[in-house]
């Protein structure tokens, strides 16, 4: 592939972007290339070395924020007509109800799974504090002169620090996997953004 055949594609493929990104971010690697032709490199060499438009659109989208995206796609390509003007208005308590319908499903999710993780973590911590709470317990037992208790406190004890501590490396575990998911689900929508318009 040539340097125009690049630039074209990838100008294909971010074709979603606000058009100061789009021309930012070509010419970038335009830049890039004549760089390293000027270096020694063959046009098809300096193209390759650059790493391929899947890649460079991926990272482009992880980039911009969504915000501007949203923005740059919704702008209308030309002044709305009457009919469009009322029928937004007319519509408005139909679309706009269903706006934040959607809104608050997200929300109430997005909350939901992080009141478990949290609920989660709240759990090892009891763990924690009843295996630390434990051996004084079981000193209590026998300074009552319970020695079946004091064994019961000091088997809960160990009972209760073999759950804690790999229960935590799960809620660390299972945090981390809702964050990179929620990353993905955010790479996502950006990407349906970007690269969908008609070239």
């Amino acid at each position: 592939m040539n340097r125009t055949e690049f630039s074209e594609n990838l100008k294909k493929r971010l074709a979603g972007l606000p058009q100061a990104d789009l021309e930012e971010r070509v010419s970038f690697y335009d830049e890039m290339i004549c760089d390293r032709m000027e270096d020694g490199m063959t046009e098809e060499e300096a193209v390759a070395s650059v790493g391929s438009i899947e890649s460079i659109a991926a990272q482009v989208t992880s980039e911009i924020p969504l915000t501007r995206l949203v923005r740059a796609r919704v702008k209308p390509k030309k002044k709305p007509n009457g009919w469009v003007i009322a029928l937004l208005i007319l519509g408005f308590p139909l679309w706009f109800s269903l706006l934040i319908a959607a809104f608050a499903i997200l929300v109430s999710l997005l909350i939901t799974v992080w009141a478990v993780i949290i609920s989660l973590f709240a759990v090892d911590f009891a763990l924690a504090v009843c295996a630390v709470a434990m051996p004084f317990a079981m000193f209590g037992f026998f300074s009552a002169g319970n020695p079946a208790g004091a064994f019961f406190a000091l088997g809960a004890g160990c009972i209760c620090a073999g759950l804690a501590i790999p229960f935590f490396f799960g809620c660390v575990w299972i945090a981390r996997a809702v964050l990179r998911l929620t990353g993905k689900m955010i790479l996502g929508i950006k990407a349906s953004f970007v690269g969908k318009e008609d070239s």
